[in-house]
């Protein structure tokens, strides 16, 4: 709703009392037909059926598929509440958020008729509330069918998936995704309440925050609604800065200008400290009286996107308060799909993953929500950008009515509530949806029919040009910056690479160089503990019933067998294809982010797909449906941290290259060696390395380094102070190294909450990872991946609910390494 901060004289939570049953249909199992049970609000048919028992827990085996029927069945949700003692002269019924075909009727009279999850409403009840008990319903009419019948009668259009999930304005992966289940909501998912006020309300309040050198100015605009034409006074302040203005009798707008003189900046993690000001906008009446009141914390911080074109093509460079930013990105999908389960403690955790993976910054997919008070709250605290898209994702979107009206009303709403947050830089329009029109076969099944165009490059550029001319919006992702040029040429803006996971081996990374990638992934199966939650198959299998039930992807199965035989040795056993596909998935992305970030200044971001799931499956998500970190996540914080040693192929021969993303120079000696597996140098040499802040350096390696004398025996370790990890370099694929039998000593001491497991290695060990999840689900280690050379020790931390079997804790499967595999004979 448009003053979802706003504050009055009334304000009651409608959330308790309600039930919700099903309205009778032929789809309507026994056990839940004609029964009423309790309902909690803001949730969801499906967790309110899940707490009262009537249906299996969705996310375990595949349940998902008993369930479809929830999607299409009607519901109706219904409360009783008293009338408020006061009596303002308005009382509105406020609905943030109704999931999503909506009917609301109070004492059997209609109030309104809702058909969007992503925006709010607001209904005057006055003359409708009794005295005492009121009667409030909802009946949320099936997704599946209004979405079915606006398809029939606009005329079908494409999409990623056989679902109708672009023909109602709802989260399109409710209806299922090549990551998520099929479980189409509904229900109030977010607040409703009484509003009462008197004489005036604030019904917008829209800051806009600029920085102009050492000079802050916040433009305040406001809207006001009456029920009073009398004159009225807003003030604000902010920073020690106040303004106030008058607004006559028979208008309902003013703006007020604060400006602050060295304002503490906002800056991004890793910048500096991302200060926040305390805004406060008043309503007064005439001789005033309080009416109304606004607050929320803003941060003082420029934002702007350089796209000049240059040699290369069209860079896509954010820069905040004129610092060009390298961003180290993750996408983000909705870390549930039934909202309401996401609480802040949730989302604080999973910023803390992000955050501890060297990450700063959240692209909000377009597929999902706009994300929560919550969610912003948290980034602009710790200083996390975020990108939002618009919700539009993987299909041809109709531009007729209803939905033109719908989505211009949602993306106003939207964009003034999160205008004030200084998180968000860069709005986007839609998730591959222009790629989608040139590349996807889309046109001859269009038939010239509308399939979004007007809303990317007309309809939002113009709403965010009017509310919020503060930040970027951007029409796409990927967008190459004009219509003449393909919108996902590399060369130009951003760009998605997913040729490499569907048809190719990650080593293509390398033959890109994008300004900018907005998305990239490679998959990976979920922790095992989290596989043994949710899945009662008996053995696991890589194509077990369950296991097959939850890999969305099209092939996905043959595209990680594929990943696997490129590069590493062959499974013998599930224990085994789980920890290689994990590895490799790990391997894909920290191949392709240091490629990327080795080339920074041509290429200024990477956006991985993804940082997590909303439910147990195999995904591209570093952090699992349970919250479990994948291997993925600790190759991401090496590979996303501020300072990189990297060797990357160049000109035929190798490169060290140090990344340098600290705002202080790098200056350090780095040592190169070529040896053998056993350990034994073959050459070595000592690089001076002089990385001024936010650059990069490259340095070639001579011959007698990039040369090996045998490449399945050797390897290069490149190294220097602890400022940065050692960079390896392997000559062969690992399927092909001559790699020994490992070899190690291991021993389990107790420390505070846990163990510390410490491994010394009496050969090369190659990626050292434990799984101590395989005896305590609660179990999180605090490295992974570590690679040994004979004589080296690396010492690993356990934390679990209780002490671990040391034995257990030491040997396979939960202690892994690359060479506890046998390596095929070379063919």
């Amino acid at each position: 709703m448009s003053d979802a901060r706003g504050t009055g004289p009334i304000r009651l939570a409608l959330h308790d009392g309600w039930t919700v049953r099903a309205v009778p249909g032929q789809r309507v199992p026994p056990e839940v037909d004609g029964v009423t049970v309790p309902a909690t609000v803001p949730g969801c048919v499906h967790t309110d059926l899940l707490a009262a028992g009537l249906i299996p827990d969705p996310y375990l085996d595949d349940n998902e598929t008993a369930l479809a029927w929830i999607g299409r069945t009607d519901w109706v949700y219904e409360t009783t509440f008293e009338r408020p003692s006061d009596e303002p002269a308005r009382l509105d019924l406020v609905c943030a958020g109704l999931d999503t075909v909506a009917t609301i009727t109070l004492n059997g009279v209609e109030v309104g008729h809702t058909e969007n999850m992503h925006r709010g409403h607001r209904f005057d009840v006055t003359s409708l509330l009794r005295a005492e008990t009121n009667h409030l319903a909802v009946r949320f009419d099936s997704a599946y069918r209004y979405a079915e019948a606006q398809r029939d009668r606009l005329g079908d259009r494409p999409n990623a998936y056989p679902e109708p999930f672009q023909f109602i304005r709802k989260m399109a992966c409710n209806f299922g995704w090549d990551w998520g289940p099929t479980l189409v909501t509904a229900g109030i998912w977010q607040e409703i309440a009484l509003h009462g006020w008197s004489v005036a309300r604030l019904a917008v309040v829209r800051p806009l925050v600029t920085v102009d050198g050492d000079t802050g100015r916040v433009e305040v605009h406001v809207d006001v609604e009456r029920v009073v034409d009398r004159p009225l006074t807003v003030r604000a302040r902010v920073a020690g800065q106040h303004a106030e203005v008058s607004i006559p009798a028979g208008q309902r707008s003013a703006v007020l200008a604060l400006t602050v003189h060295r304002p503490q900046l906002w800056w991004p993690r890793g910048h500096g400290a991302p200060h926040r000001h305390e805004l406060t906008v008043t309503l007064h009446d005439a001789d005033g009286g309080p009416l109304d009141e606004w607050q929320h914390r803003i941060g003082f911080r420029s934002v702007r996107l350089d796209t000049t074109p240059d040699e290369h093509g069209a860079p896509f460079t954010l820069y905040v308060n004129e610092v060009p930013i390298f961003v180290r990105g993750v996408n983000w999908i909705p870390d549930d799909v039934f909202p309401t389960r996401v609480t802040r403690a949730r989302l604080a955790h999973r910023f803390d993953q992000a955050e501890a993976a060297n990450v700063n910054l959240l692209r909000v997919w377009g597929g999902g929500r706009y994300e929560s008070e919550d969610f912003y709250d948290l980034a602009d605290e710790r200083g996390l950008l975020v990108q939002q898209d618009f919700l539009f994702a993987c299909a041809a979107y109709p531009e007729e009515e209803p939905f033109a009206t719908e989505v211009a009303a949602e993306a106003t709403e939207q964009v003034i509530r999160l205008a004030p947050h200084p998180s968000l830089v860069l709005w986007t329009g839609n998730n591959e949806n222009i790629w989608g029109w040139h590349d996807w076969d889309w046109q001859a099944p269009l038939a010239g029919r509308s399939w979004g165009r007007g809303y990317y490059l007309e309809l939002l550029p113009r709403v965010v040009g009017t509310l919020d001319p503060t930040r970027p919006y951007w029409p796409g992702s990927p967008w190459s910056g004009s219509e003449e040029i393909h919108p996902n040429d590399p060369a130009y803006g951003t760009t998605h690479i997913w040729d490499v996971w569907n048809a190719d081996d990650y080593v293509k990374y390398r033959q890109y160089l994008p300004r900018f990638v907005a998305e990239f992934g490679y998959q990976g199966p979920p922790a095992y503990a989290t596989l043994r939650r949710a899945l009662s198959d008996e053995p696991l299998a890589p194509d077990s019933p369950g296991m097959a039930h939850h890999q969305k992807a099209a092939d996905g199965d043959h595209k990680l067998r594929r990943g696997l035989d490129a590069h590493l040795p062959e499974p013998r056993d599930f224990d085994d294809w789980h920890w290689l596909t994990q590895l490799n998935q790990a391997r894909a992305i920290a191949l392709g982010v240091e490629h990327f970030r080795s080339h920074r200044g041509r290429c200024m971001g990477t956006i991985v797909w993804q940082l997590n799931d909303c439910w147990p499956v195999t995904s591209w998500a570093a952090v699992d449906g349970d919250g479990r970190r994948k291997p993925l996540w600790y190759a991401l914080r090496r590979s996303y941290a501020d300072r990189l040693l990297t060797v990357q192929p160049r000109d035929g021969g190798l490169a060290l290259v140090a990344v340098n993303d600290d705002g202080l120079p790098w200056r350090a000696s780095a040592t190169v060696t070529r040896l053998t597996l056993a350990g034994e140098p073959k050459a070595k040499s000592i690089l001076e390395l002089e990385v001024p802040a936010y650059e990069t350096v490259t340095l070639a390696l001579a011959a007698e380094l990039a040369r090996p004398d045998d490449a399945r025996d050797e390897l290069l370790v490149a190294e220097t102070d602890d400022q940065a990890e050692r960079a390896w370099w392997f000559f062969a694929e690992d399927r092909d190294v001559r790699w020994p039998t490992a070899a190690f000593d291991a021993t389990v001491q107790p420390t505070e909450g846990g163990q510390q497991v410490r491994v010394t290695a009496r050969t090369i060990l190659r990626d050292v990872t434990l799984f101590p999840d395989r005896l305590d689900p609660s179990a999180e280690i605090d490295t992974a991946l570590v690679t040994l050379l004979p004589g080296e020790a690396a010492t690993v931390t356990v934390r679990s609910a209780a002490p671990l079997d040391p034995t257990a804790l030491t040997t396979r499967p939960v202690l892994r390494c690359v060479n506890d595999l046998p390596v095929r004979a070379p063919s």
